[in-house]
């Protein structure tokens, strides 16, 4: 047997071994989660959420001569790209044998089933003004189902089929819901039914109407989608398709869902009672600027300004003014003013809570008795009355010449004092202020005569902004005067 001596290679063996370790180590290592990353596989999902998604046909009693039809474009699209016209698809009525009265196709929707005794949930646009709602599941077992409720605010409505064990969604958590995160959509656009699309959630928290933060994504959403699920990628619904963003009337890579957490609320009130009953406390708001933020000493812009006030609402009872910036709702920061009508109306009428407001460079609580959302009311209109002669001050920095605000004014503006606007220029039109406005507050401090506007006046300097808070009729508006100097 031949044997090799190895000891005079020792020292070249070692040297070889510690250059390739140290050619390994520097080798670049993929992440684990980067390794992970990989398109998404949305068979299963469709395989688990599928069968609960259901197509939503609606019938109207009309006249023959007004009943309508698909549109000839939709169909020649159909002919053009050799896809067999769907059998639900509404279609438009042949002369020769239309009937009066008849029950014509009004529409197509989608929906998902909500329990297992046939509650279902959808857009209450899809169901809306309809005489009969039909529901068929994914196995074509077809129900005339009963309109339980409708709620146009938030555009969700339930209806009702009659039949058991029915394979119902699970509902997922909005909170976990991400921006960047894989969805998909189920629904019946242009009536293709059981249509599969997927994209990703764009954003969140979307300000599109009063009550809804909406979901927006780029999951393509057409007609007919409307009422069908949001789904994640654990096989929960996260919200209902309800809206696009669109030129032409169809998909444009912008499409709006209800976030379900909503839209839950809503439905669980109207399977109780049919109906939604929402929290007010009679304030209109806007936005809060960033410059009015820094000038009144708010800090950042956040919390919803209360321009007006209704009267005999909650919150004139409870002692809120006008200009008052509302900056919590029962210990919720209120970041934005929308997110206030929102935190009111899901408030039980009838409970008290608490709403704290930056008032004149400090903060105040007030107790609220929430009450019942009611039609809207048209604005009162504030009767012109003669105002006192004019009396100009010397107030050239500002621009403004104003006078004492007679009792009559007080009276119909609900106010305690303040001046009126009796000329503008200057800084203060480029403020945005007009003859007759009515100051009542400069600087943080109130004012209720033309004596303490011009101590104010005096006190805030003329080279410095002044934050000067304005009625205008019944309503209430911040402005940053800025001096020329």
């Amino acid at each position: 047997m031949l044997e090799l001596n190895l000891k005079p290679l020792r020292p070249f063996l070692a040297a070889s071994v510690m250059a390739i370790a140290t050619t390994v180590a520097v080798l670049p290592v993929t992440p684990v989660w980067a390794q992970n990353r990989t398109l998404p596989d949305f068979t299963d999902l469709v395989e688990q959420v599928g069968p609960s998604v259901v197509n939503i046909r609606t019938l109207e009693k009309v006249k023959a001569s007004t009943a309508g039809g698909v549109d000839e474009q939709m169909l020649e699209f159909f002919k053009r790209f050799g896809i067999p016209v769907p059998p639900n698809m509404p279609r438009a009525p042949r002369p020769d044998r239309a009937q009066p009265d008849e029950d014509q196709p009004r529409g197509v929707g989608s929906g998902f089933i909500l329990t297992t005794d046939g509650f279902v949930m959808t857009n209450a646009h899809v169901v809306e003004g309809a005489d009969e709602v039909m529901v068929t599941l994914p196995d074509k077992r077809e129900f005339k189902a009963k309109i339980i409720g409708t709620d146009k605010r938030s555009d969700v409505a339930v209806v009702k089929i009659d039949a058991t064990g029915l394979p119902a969604v699970k509902i997922g958590d909005i909170n976990r819901l991400k921006v960047g995160e894989w969805v998909m959509a189920i629904g019946s656009p242009f009536g293709l039914e059981n249509t599969v699309t997927a994209g990703i959630v764009s954003a969140k928290q979307r300000d599109t109407g009063d009550y809804l933060p909406f979901i927006q994504t780029d999951v393509a959403i057409n007609p007919g989608n409307s009422g069908g699920p949001l789904i994640n990628m654990r096989g929960e619904v996260v919200g209902i398709n309800s809206q696009i963003y669109s030129r032409s009337g169809g998909f444009q890579g912008i499409s709006f869902a209800i976030p379900i957490d909503e839209a839950t609320r809503v439905s669980d009130q109207l399977r109780n009672s049919g109906k939604v009953t929402r929290g007010r406390i009679g304030v209109q708001i806007d936005q809060v600027t960033k410059d009015v933020a820094e000038s009144i000493g708010l800090g950042k812009a956040q919390g919803a300004l209360v321009r007006g006030i209704e009267s005999g609402a909650p919150a004139e009872k409870a002692g809120m003014e006008a200009g008052d910036i509302i900056i919590k709702f029962d210990g919720r920061p209120i970041e934005k003013a929308s997110d206030l009508p929102r935190m009111v109306g899901n408030v039980k009428p009838g409970t008290k809570a608490v709403v704290t407001v930056f008032r004149r460079g400090a903060t105040k609580d007030l107790s609220v008795a929430i009450a019942e959302v009611e039609a809207e009311k048209p604005a009162r209109k504030v009767s012109g009355t003669e105002a006192a002669p004019p009396v100009a001050i010397p107030s050239n920095a500002l621009g403004l010449a104003v006078s004492e605000v007679n009792d009559t004014q007080k009276k119909e503006l609900k106010i305690k004092g303040g001046v009126k606007v009796d000329a503008v220029e200057g800084a203060a039109a480029k403020a945005g202020l007009r003859e007759g406005d009515v100051i009542i507050q400069m600087a943080n401090a109130e004012i209720t005569s033309v004596k303490e506007f011009e101590a104010a006046l005096l006190k805030a300097g003329k080279a410095k902004p002044v934050t000067v808070l304005v009625r205008r009729g019944e309503f209430a508006q911040y402005a940053v005067i800025k001096p020329t100097r």
